[in-house]
This record gives structure tokens, sequence and C-alpha cells, in this order.
């Protein structure tokens, strides 16, 4: 599939079974198109054209002729160029306009167009470097190191710059086992923030699987791989953010730049035809479809065998299992499972969507990972709003209520959605103002405590109640049982201003602060991931749950509000150090 260099010539290749005709058009310096008719292969389900020539580094799109019925998921629109799926490399970014929407008005101007590639070199194949019970680091690609002060500014905001000596010495003092890069696949703004003057700063919105974003990779797959490289040479693994569930063509007045003018099967529909929206995002991709399947898998080879990535989180993975419910044995899971390139990569879901039975936390295979929301909001609740010793206990044995004795969990305190760990200590309510629909978006329920003052403060008793309560979290989170995650910036107190739904904020609201960070507090996290090591993947056998004075945890004890705190020790001849949790003198301690 797409653009294949071989010999002086090059083959294309492209699926549109219910097209009428395909057209490939080529692009010179100048701009100037030139269009040729492609042949449907006997399948019926494909075209393909080879061209006489070596068209390294030229530019291509597609183009598609046949009836327009977009209630029988029909947009076939000879006038739109469409990206296609299988790119690799797009000459520029994506543009939001409404021409992307309207029958008959040509796009050539305004989509991307995809780079004929030579074959990549393949990355040496290799292990993943990550491991269970290790640390991984969430970082915005763009938002990380905009502001660092380090790193030359032509570099900044680029995947290349994760690979420069001050970011590397960083993640390595923290003890980083694998960074999560949020989605580096190119993306569309949605239709609504280009009035407001906002853009997608997350890029939770992409449209071709494989392409990474010109404006955060310039170099494409190379700068990945280069970067990927220099990770694994310094011992940290790579794990990309992808995002299945949807494109950003939108709903059903959305735009045509891809699947939807080759393909609208791609995306789900009820009995009536109308778009399911499980995503939340105006479509959601169907993997019922075995070809829907082998788009997600290539792209996932793609990327392990040209970049070396060491695995993957999915974006609203629920919807991977989709077809109509959620199935565990879903055939995607089964064909990652037997895959060459994928059975051993690291596996993360985002365990829930917003589709009927839509939160599967615990209920994917075993060979998966999982995101852990109840551990953020019980480990919020319980240093912010005075929840349960019982809860709490569960949540530091590896969530043992909800995954047994395989411990699978993600835990994390804040993520890249949500508020920030400093601002769930200074602010009660979310502040999303600046993101243009009157505070309405984002979490309500956040498990916050200002601890007496909405925001900034010179106040020093709430200053250091509030540095008392993120030590206490960051402790949760180091002390606990299974993989933990710590998002960029959490370490030395990072603040969005109270916004909790900074996906539109490019700029100082979304971007990392490193002129201003708390440099004691991100010391305590260094020496907190050092305590932890790599002896928390699975809690021992045998250990005991005792009260601050020594005595059991009985039945009762777990239930006592005024119950100051518990600890956990570990079984004689274990290499796990056991932990304190003091809810009274608000500190959590290894060891």
């Amino acid at each position: 599939m797409g653009a294949i260099v071989s010999d002086g010539t090059t083959r294309f290749r492209v699926r549109s079974p219910r097209a009428e005709a395909l057209i490939l058009c080529l692009f010179d310096d100048e701009g100037g198109e030139r269009r040729i008719a492609m042949e449907r292969d006997p399948n019926g389900e494909h075209w393909f054209v080879e061209v006489a020539e070596d068209l390294t580094g030229k530019t291509y799109g597609y183009r598609a002729r046949g009836e327009w019925n977009p209630d029988e998921g029909m947009w076939f629109d000879e006038a739109k160029l469409l990206v296609d799926p299988h790119a690799t490399q797009l000459d520029r970014r994506f543009t939001a306009d409404i021409a992307l929407t309207e029958r008959g008005k040509d796009t050539a101007h305004l989509v991307p167009r995809a780079i004929v590639m030579r074959e990549y070199e393949a990355f040496p194949r290799k292990a993943p470097l990550f491991r269970r019970g290790g640390l991984v680091y969430e970082l915005n690609v763009r938002g990380f190191t905009m502001r660092h002060p380090d790193i030359p500014e032509n570099q900044r905001g680029t995947v290349a710059a994760l690979g420069h000596p001050v970011v590397v010495a960083h993640l390595k003092s923290l003890g980083v086992t694998a960074v999560e890069l949020m989605p580096v696949i190119a993306w569309m703004n949605e239709p609504h923030l280009g009035p407001l003057g906002l853009v997608n700063a997350w890029g939770y919105n992409p449209i071709a699987p494989m392409a990474l974003d010109p404006g955060i990779c310039p170099g494409g797959v190379r700068e990945l791989r280069r970067t990927v490289e220099t990770l694994h040479g310094a011992g940290i693994g790579v794990l990309l953010d992808l995002v299945f569930n949807h494109t950003g063509e939108g709903d059903a007045g959305g735009n045509v730049v891809c699947l939807r003018g080759l393909d609208d099967s791609a995306y789900a529909r009820t009995e009536d035809g109308i778009l399911v929206n499980d995503s939340g995002c105006g479509n959601t991709v169907d993997f019922g479809q075995e070809w829907v399947r082998e788009l997600a898998l290539d792209t996932m080879r793609h990327f392990v065998a040209r970049c070396g990535i060491d695995g993957f989180r999915f974006d609203l993975a629920p919807i991977m299992a989709r077809s109509p419910g959620f199935d565990p044995n879903a055939p995607i899971f089964a064909a990652m499972a037997d895959d060459e390139w994928l059975h051993d990569r690291v596996l993360i879901a985002e365990p829930w969507d917003i589709g009927p039975g839509g939160y599967q936390l615990g209920q994917f295979p075993s060979n998966w990972l999982e995101w852990n929301d109840k551990f953020r909001d019980d480990v919020r609740e319980y240093w912010n709003c005075g929840g349960g010793h019982g809860a709490m206990a569960h949540r530091l044995a590896g969530s043992d209520d909800l995954f047994g004795t395989d411990c699978r969990s993600v835990n994390f305190v804040a993520a890249h959605d949500g508020f920030t760990l400093a601002d769930s200590v200074m602010f009660n309510d979310r502040h999303n103002e600046a993101n243009g629909e009157d505070n309405r978006d984002g979490h309500g329920a956040n498990y916050s405590n200002n601890h007496g003052a909405e925001g900034p403060t010179n106040d020093p008793a709430i200053i250091e109640a509030r540095g008392a309560t993120m030590r206490a979290m960051l402790g949760s989170l180091f002390a606990s049982t299974g993989t933990i995650m710590l998002t960029a910036g959490d370490e030395f107190g990072r603040t969005q201003r109270g916004n909790n739904n900074a996906y539109c904020q490019d700029n100082e609201i979304g971007w990392v602060d490193w002129e201003s960070r708390d440099r004691d507090l991100q010391a305590h996290v260094a020496e907190l991931s050092r305590l932890r090591g790599e002896r928390f993947a699975s809690l021992p056998e045998g250990g005991t749950w005792l009260r601050l004075d020594g005595e059991p945890m009985d039945e009762g004890a777990w239930d006592w509000p005024d119950t100051p705190g518990f600890a956990y020790r570990p079984p004689e001849g274990s290499d796990h150090p056991g932990f304190t949790v003091d809810r009274a003198g608000r500190k959590v301690t290894i060891g």
C-alpha cells in the first residue's frame, strides 16, 4: 500500500472499493498538477498505477470520482484532494477550512501532499527497553521544550529536542523508564477553534495514521528514529500515544480529506445510517472491519520496524474492541498478540470511551497495561478530601480489587487531561475561560483542595500545606505497586492556571515553565524514584498491613475516619522496602 519506489519506477496503491475512478495527482516544484488514471485491482477494492520514474521526494495525492450521497456513506468528489492513508511524510500541516466540507470546492491548495519516500532503513530488532513496574513520563512534544532556556530556539517544540542532552539528563535524574509522547501524528484543528483564535495543542484529532506532523517532527521518520536512538542509548524507552478511535474528518458535516473521500465505511454507523459517536469527536472508526484493523496494524509495524518504538498507549481504547459492544477477545487484540513485530511491545489502554458500557477498567487482555483513573481519584480524595484508608490501600497494592494479582495498573495522580498536580492543590474549581466555552468544558470532579485560597498565594501556611499535599500524593504514586506515570512538569509543580482542559492552549498556559520550577520538589521526586527502584512491579505475598502504632489493621481500623494512617511491611527476605502512610502528618515514607 502507499507509494513504493523500486528499480527506477514508483508504484501507487490505495483502497477505495466503491469509487468509480481513482486519479493519482503528482505535483511539481512549482505546484503544477499532473493527473494519472489508476487501474482497479482484480479484487475490486484497490486501485494501482506504476509510473516509470523514480519519484523520490515528489509530492502526491489522490482524487476519487463517484457518487455523492453522504446519507449512504458516499462522499466521492473529484474536487477534493485526498491524503494517502499510508503516507509516512507530508509537506505541510493540515489546515481547517470550510472548503474541505463543501462539494465541488477544489482543495488542492489546502490539503497536505504526501511525499514519496524511499524504503526506510530497518531499525535493529530488539526487545522493548520498558519494563512493568517502571516510570512512564508523559509529555506533549511541543509544550515540553518551548520554554526550555538551554535548548536552541530553532529546535524547541520538536521531536528532535527530546534528544538534547539537557532533556536526557533531566529524564535520567528522575529515573524515567520510558517517555510517552502525546500524539505526533499529523492532525487538524477542530472547526470551532479558528474563530476563537485557538489551535489544537495536543494532537488528538489525526488524519492519516502513519504521517508524522510536520510542525513537531519536520524531519519525519528519520527525526523520530534519531531521537529514539538517543533515548535508547540512555536506557530510556519511547512509547507513542496513538488515536485510532476517530479521525479529524469530523461528523456528517465534516471534512473530506482522506478516509471519508476514499471509503467512508471506515466510520461506524447505526442501522439507520447515523454516524456512531463513541469517541465524542463526531465519528468512530469501525474496528469490526478487517481492512481497518490491518491499517492500524500497518501503522504500529511501521513505527516499530522503522523507528524502534517500544510500545503504544491507545486513546479511548475500548473502541478498538467494539463491533458494536466491547469484547476483550476482539480480533485486533489477537492480531497484535500474534504479530511478528507487535507481540512483545508495551501496550497501554486508556480503558474508557463514552459509548454504551464504555468504562472497561480491568477488562483488557492480560498482556496489556491500563491507565487507572481510580488510582488518581482515590489518592486525590484521600489527601484532599479525607477519603478512606481501605480504598487507598487497594490503590497502593496495585488495585488488587480491580486486577487481582495480575498487576497491570498504570498509576498516576495527574495526566494531560485534568488538573496538573500543582493545580489540584491550588484550585477547587476549573478555570477554563481561555478555551472559549464559558468554562463548561473539562472535568467537573477534580477531588481538589485549594487549602484556603484560589490560585497562587503568598501565605506561608497555605504554601506549606500545598507543598506537603503534593509530596504526599507523589509519595503515594512512587510507593504504589504497578507501573507509574508522571506527567511532564508535575515533578516541579507545573501550573496551567487552573485550566483542566488545556488542549487548545498552545501558549504559556500549556507550555512547561522550566525557569520557575520548584527545584526542591524536583529533588524530592528524584529521591522517591531512587527509593522505588524497580521493586514495585508486584506486591510480595505474605506482607502485613499495620497501624502506625504497630498493631494490625483490623477490619474496624480501615473504616475509622480518625485512624491517622497505616503501614505495609513486606515479608522477611523480600527486597520490597515497604511504606508508611501518615495522613495526620501528611506524608508517605518508602522504607
